[in-house]
């Protein structure tokens, strides 16, 4: 089966999340990457936590616990420190593989789309940032269903806010392990972009390719 849609994790898949630290964290010295490391873990902590549970807070709102979280528990009160990182968050930069890899599928005439834990106006910011708007279709975030990935209602709204018609008609690319195992759970055809050269794991809900950026994402694809 050919995909016709090939749908794009957001955040650690084309935007790097480490790079708000990178551009704003110079005052955190050595503690930059622990504390943009526990920021990401809390986030995605939460997310899951909050689903579980049966209630819902907005993704930017568990962005800023997280970054609270991670600085206090590294003993860091800086009010001015938090609003940079924040800011930086909003606008975070593209990998340098994304837009080549959007224009090739393009070229190939694949529907592109962006499927995001992140609330509208987050994922709006970093894509005006990167510039990559004019190579996306659609963009698609959980916000209507009030409910995190990778709960299965969420790969189905996707599915429908795209506009096609069968799961296996989508590609689902991410560079986030969990998110691939519930996609592929899901149905869709799933590529995961391993860009740490992470272990695998979630065995049996494999993706159809492993990659470790998007270059070779449109060959994977046969596009």
């Amino acid at each position: 089966m050919t995909a016709t849609t090939v749908m794009f994790d957001a955040y650690g898949t084309l935007f790097d999340v480490h790079s708000a630290v990178e551009r704003a964290g110079a005052p955190l010295g050595p503690l930059a990457g622990p504390v943009s490391q526990m920021w990401r873990t809390k986030q995605l902590e939460y997310s899951w936590i909050t689903t579980l549970m049966g209630g819902f807070d907005d993704f930017w709102t568990l962005t800023e616990r997280g970054l609270d979280f991670a600085l206090a528990r590294h003993g860091i009160s800086d009010p001015a420190l938090r609003s940079a990182l924040l800011a930086a968050y909003r606008t975070l930069d593209a990998y340098p593989d994304v837009v080549p890899a959007l224009e090739r599928l393009r070229r190939a005439a694949k529907a592109t789309a962006i499927f995001t834990n992140g609330t509208r106006a987050m994922v709006d910011a970093a894509i005006a940032a990167s510039g990559i708007g004019p190579l996306l279709d659609h963009v698609v975030t959980v916000e209507p269903v009030a409910a995190y990935k990778p709960v299965a209602a969420v790969y189905d709204h996707a599915l429908r806010a795209a506009g096609v018609a069968a799961p296996g008609d989508i590609a689902f690319v991410s560079s986030n392990r969990w998110d691939v195992a519930g996609a592929a759970t899901f149905g869709f055809r799933t590529f995961w972009i391993n860009r740490t050269g992470m272990p695998d794991e979630y065995p049996g809900r494999d993706p159809e390719a492993v990659l470790t950026d998007l270059s070779g994402l449109a060959a994977a694809l046969g596009a």
